[in-house]
C-alpha cells in the first residue's frame, strides 16, 4: 500500500525590522509584540553600519519581550567579525532566547558599509571562500567538544566554544545569495537558504531586475538542488520580498514596478521578490510560488506588518 504524500510545508512569514526610526526600549518591544501577534513567525534584522540596530542586542531584547516568535540575523556580515566570537554571540542568543534563533551569515555585499568603514571589500570570489571557511568554523564550535580548523583564512586550536546554543545540532543556518558559488555554498550547509537577486555591484537598484524573474529563479533552485543532493529536499526555501502593496489596481501596479526594473508587467507579476493584487490574489500568488518553486518563507519590510495580516489569516491551514 503506497503511503499518503506528505502535506505541503506551511508558508510562513518574517519581517526585516533593521531601521525602526527613533526606537526606544518601549516601542521596540511594542513592535515585537506586534509582529508575534499578527501571525510572522521570525523578527530579523540585516547587518549593516547605517542607522539600524545593531543586530545581536536588538534581537536579544525583541526575543524578551516575546515567547514565541523566532529571532533571526538576515544577515550577519562575515568580514565585520571573526567566526570565533560570531559563533560565541550566536550561541549565546540562542541560549537565552530558548532555541529561537535562526541564524543568518552572509559574505558581505553593501560596498558603503566597506568604504565608510575602511574595511577592504576583497573580490566575490575570495569573501565567498572566507565565508565558507567562516560556516564550518561556527559549526565546529556549536558542536560538542573542541573544534581545529586550519584554513586559508581562519586558524581555531582546541576552542570548545561555549556556551553551546540550545538548539541542537545548532539553530538552523541561513544563507542566502543570487550567484551560483554561495548557493551552492548554501546548498552543502544550510537548513534555509534565501532566493535574492545578485547583488555584485553592491547596490540594490535597476540593474536587479534580469536576476528577479521567474526564469532567473528556476536556474537558481537548479543550482542548489544540484549541489544539495539528497538533502535537497529537506531545505528551506526562502525570499526576500521587497515590494507588498495590496490593491484593486494590480495591473498598473505591476506596470509601475515593471518600468522600474525593467521587466514586463508580466514578469513584474510573476517575479517572487514582490506582491501585488488584492489580499485573494496574493494567496493564490504564494500558493503558486510554493508549488512552482517550494517558496515556504518569505520576508518583508516593516511597512508591509498591517497589511500583510489579512493574507496570514486567509493562508491559515492552507
Amino acid at each position: 500500500m503506497s503511503s499518503e504524500p506528505s502535506a505541503p510545508r506551511p508558508i510562513t512569514f518574517g519581517v526585516q525590522c533593521s531601521s525602526p526610526g527613533s526606537a526606544t526600549s518601549k516601542s521596540w518591544a511594542e513592535l515585537a509584540r506586534k509582529v508575534e501577534d499578527l501571525g510572522f513567525v521570525r523578527l530579523t534584522v540585516s547587518d549593516h553600519l547605517d542607522e539600524q540596530l545593531a543586530p545581536v542586542p536588538a534581537l536579544m531584547a525583541a526575543a524578551t519581550a516575546t515567547s514565541r516568535l523566532r529571532i533571526g540575523s538576515l544577515v550577519f556580515c562575515n568580514d565585520y567579525r571573526h567566526p570565533a566570537m560570531l559563533a560565541k554571540e550566536a550561541a549565546t542568543l540562542d541560549l537565552l532566547s530558548d532555541g529561537r534563533l535562526d541564524f543568518g551569515i552572509g559574505a558581505g555585499w553593501m560596498s558603503a558599509d566597506y568604504e565608510r568603514a575602511g574595511i577592504p571589500m576583497d573580490s566575490p570570489g575570495e569573501r565567498i571562500d572566507r565565508l565558507e571557511e567562516a560556516v564550518q568554523v561556527i559549526l565546529g564550535l556549536f558542536s560538542e567538544g573542541p573544534c581545529n580548523f586550519l584554513g586559508e583564512h581562519y586558524r581555531i586550536d582546541g576552542l570548545s566554544g561555549l556556551p553551546k546554543p540550545r538548539q541542537t545540532p545548532h539553530p538552523p543556518l541561513f544563507i542566502g545569495g543570487g550567484g551560483k558559488r554561495v548557493l551552492q555554498l548554501a546548498a552543502r550547509y544550510a537548513n534555509i537558504i534565501g532566493l535574492n537577486p545578485k547583488l555584485t555591484a553592491g547596490v540594490i537598484d535597476s540593474s536587479v531586475g534580469a536576476d528577479a524573474t521567474e526564469a532567473a529563479t528556476d536556474r537558481k533552485l537548479e543550482w542548489i538542488a544540484q549541489a544539495a543532493g539528497p538533502r535537497f529536499a529537506e531545505l528551506e526555501i526562502q525570499v526576500r520580498t521587497q515590494i507588498v502593496i495590496v490593491t484593486n489596481e494590480r495591473y498598473a501596479v505591476a506596470e509601475s514596478l515593471a518600468a522600474g526594473f525593467g521587466l514586463t508587467a508580466e514578469e513584474a507579476l510573476k517575479t517572487p521578490h514582490a506582491l501585488a493584487g488584492t489580499c485573494e490574489q496574493i494567496v493564490e500568488d504564494l500558493l503558486y510560488r510554493r508549488e512552482r518553486f517550494g517558496i515556504t518563507s518569505v520576508g518583508v519590510d516593516m511597512d508591509a506588518i498591517d497589511s500583510l495580516g489579512p493574507v496570514i489569516s486567509a493562508l491559515d491551514g492552507r
